[in-house]
């Protein structure tokens, strides 16, 4: 789904939500990240907009030592209670953009499907500084896509979408495109600009399995789907409620992770 700039606080006023329907990363995602960067007890790491802190766990393992920063409240409180057994971690509640870091602290500094949300000379810039010479930045982040094997379903869904996602935004409707290689190519070329090396990508691909209550709950994790007006997206979700199970009772999301890796020289 779509995200829309400036709707950055929506996703604290669905904490809860948030970390249980939102998915982890793929356990190949974090070994391509740990053959490119060995972490240990005497690293320090950063993680840019932890959310649930879906993708907190594998490197708080590594034993390094590990700050997240957080412009969320309750994903701040959420966090610090769900890793309270890991002295090796902690949290900022405050924009990244506006938090003062020490330069050439970090060994890794990471931001899973939250980078996007800065500005990027800022977000480059200020992570640049941060790193160690040899450090490493890894952006990643999922994009789900539609189910592709339920045509008669997908056309009622794009109904529902004209009539309120679209007319709530006075937006023109046009249909979903698959995250591709190529917009991984080219995200992964932005860090050259920044002044790092060594750059790298990866893709990764599942399939989850949605039932239509299940598959509303995730939509109400969405940034633009959260700040529709309230009544309108009550009515909005029970349509596409309605239209999952009329047409088999689940939906299936196809997920592209893609990871981008560079490094300070």
């Amino acid at each position: 789904m779509p995200e829309t700039k400036g709707l950055e606080w929506t996703f604290d006023t669905v904490a809860s939500a948030y970390e249980k329907f939102r998915p982890g990363y793929p356990d190949a995602l974090y070994k391509t990240i740990f053959n490119y960067t060995a972490l240990n007890a005497s690293c320090y790491a950063a993680e840019i907009g932890i959310g649930g802190g879906q993708a907190t766990l594998p490197i708080l393992k590594t034993g390094c030592n590990l700050t997240a920063i957080e412009y969320g409240r309750e994903f701040s409180t959420l966090c610090r209670e769900k890793f309270k057994e890991y002295p090796n971690f902690s949290v900022i509640t405050n924009k990244f953009e506006d938090t003062l870091f020490s330069d050439d602290t970090y060994d890794l500094v990471y931001s899973a499907s939250a980078f996007h949300w800065i500005p990027e000379s800022i977000g480059y810039t200020k992570v640049f500084s941060m790193l160690k010479s040899g450090g490493t930045f890894a952006r990643f982040a999922n994009h789900p896509y539609r189910d592709k094997g339920n045509l008669p379903l997908l056309e009622e869904m794009d109904r529902i979408y004209g009539e309120y996602y679209y007319k709530f935004y006075n937006k023109k409707q046009e249909p979903p495109i698959e995250y591709s290689e190529e917009q991984a190519i080219q995200k992964a070329k932005i860090a050259e600009k920044y002044g790092f090396a060594d750059i790298k990508y990866a893709l990764f691909y599942r399939t989850r399995i949605f039932t239509a209550s299940e598959y509303c709950a995730l939509l109400g994790t969405y940034s633009d789907h959260i700040a529709i007006q309230e009544n309108i997206r009550k009515e909005f979700f029970s349509k596409i409620e309605d239209a999952i199970n009329a047409h088999g009772g689940s939906i299936t999301v196809y997920d592209t992770i893609d990871l981008q890796l560079a490094r300070k020289p």
